[in-house]
């Protein structure tokens, strides 16, 4: 009697834990950590997240970094511009979500961040800032591609990982050209 009453408090927690899991919000990252899908609202939210917060520090690589932070900014405004276009027209085409009107306080904080980073450690703090976000878009991306609940979103998340993975590998050779 005491195993089958241990038993299902362990699969309630188990159940429990999973269900949390695909409740909480894609910025505490736990569904990251065990592989959960973001629902198709926290998908698009995130996605155009990254798109503005990539976009806003890229500018700030464009006036503050080297050579080579430099022209690696300008693909990221090039790049993260057209999936947030691409974005945009599919949640206009009939996906099931909204786009932030603009960053929230945790994107934003990276940002004024990088803006006030001292000169000699605007370098640093800029590659480590684009390789985080460069693994959580991926992670993202992957996710949703794999178990999203939106066809032409998945399609969509599908063909743009490929772009976050090199842009992930950019970012990671950043440092590398110092």
């Amino acid at each position: 009697m005491i195993k089958i009453a241990m038993l299902a408090t362990a699969m309630t927690l188990a159940i429990g834990s999973a269900a949390f899991a695909q409740s909480v919000g894609e910025k505490i990252g736990v569904n990251s950590v065990l592989g959960v899908a973001p629902t198709t609202t926290d998908f698009v939210k995130q996605a155009a997240l990254s798109d503005m917060t990539e976009i806003a520090a890229s500018k700030i690589g464009q006036e503050r970094g080297n050579a080579a932070e430099k022209a690696f900014s300008a693909q990221m405004i090039t790049d993260h511009t057209k999936t947030s276009t691409e974005l945009k027209a599919l949640v206009g085409g009939g996906v099931k979500a909204e786009i932030p009107a603009g960053l929230d306080d945790a994107s934003q904080k990276k940002i004024d961040k990088l803006k006030n980073a001292k000169a000699e450690d605007f370098s640093a703090d800029f590659e480590s800032m684009q390789v985080s976000a460069h693994k959580d878009a991926v992670s993202l991306f992957e996710r949703y591609a794999k178990g999203g609940d939106d066809a032409k979103l998945k399609d969509w998340a599908s063909k743009t990982l490929p772009h976050l993975q090199h842009h992930l590998e950019m970012a990671q050779n950043l440092g590398k050209k110092r």
